[in-house]
């Protein structure tokens, strides 16, 4: 058990350790914190088994509550209204376009089958809202025209639309 938690407890330190150098180098967490994961998974360097993936389902959907919870409450109200039409646009039509546009480079270009070019296509549409959020929050761009809360809008009301393009896919 003590060594579970130690290994644990070492795992958040460099965590911690990677956000700053993160912030300082000027690659994004995330890609840390997945290269992290590729590391410690079952088939990178320290080949933990984790076959549990009704927990990871859990424990992602309380991490993307937790974010969108996030960025709705720290969202600029009054600079995001004007930009809502546009964000429900970008959002429902920029999903479906982005997933067609991919599905032909998928069929056309790699030559995968239309269903499953379809398939990537519609499960790689959304832009993430975490590293949106993330990287207009740590790069703190100034950004004209309400193209940041354009921005923070599509990227976390796009999951909707790539959520039904993939359930149309399957």
């Amino acid at each position: 058990m003590e060594f579970v938690m130690l290994f644990f407890s070492a795992i958040i330190i460099v965590c911690i350790v990677g956000n700053k150098l993160s912030a300082r180098i000027g690659v994004p967490s995330l890609l840390i914190f997945l290269a992290l994961g590729m590391i410690c998974g079952s088939d990178g360097i320290l080949k933990i088994p984790f076959d549990n993936y009704q927990l990871s389902e859990q424990v992602c959907t309380v991490c993307l509550i937790f974010i969108m919870f996030c960025g709705g409450f720290s969202a600029n109200w009054k600079a995001a209204k004007p930009v809502a039409l546009r964000a429900g646009l970008l959002s429902s039509l920029g999903t479906i376009v982005t997933a067609l546009i991919t599905t032909a480079g998928c069929h056309f270009l790699i030559g995968f089958d239309v269903k499953e070019s379809f398939l990537i296509g519609a499960v790689i549409s959304s832009t993430d809202a975490a590293s949106v959020f993330s990287i207009l929050r740590s790069k703190q761009l100034n950004l004209r025209g309400g193209l940041a809360s354009l921005l923070e809008i599509e990227s976390g009301s796009n999951d909707p639309f790539s959520y039904m393009l993939t359930v149309i896919a399957l």
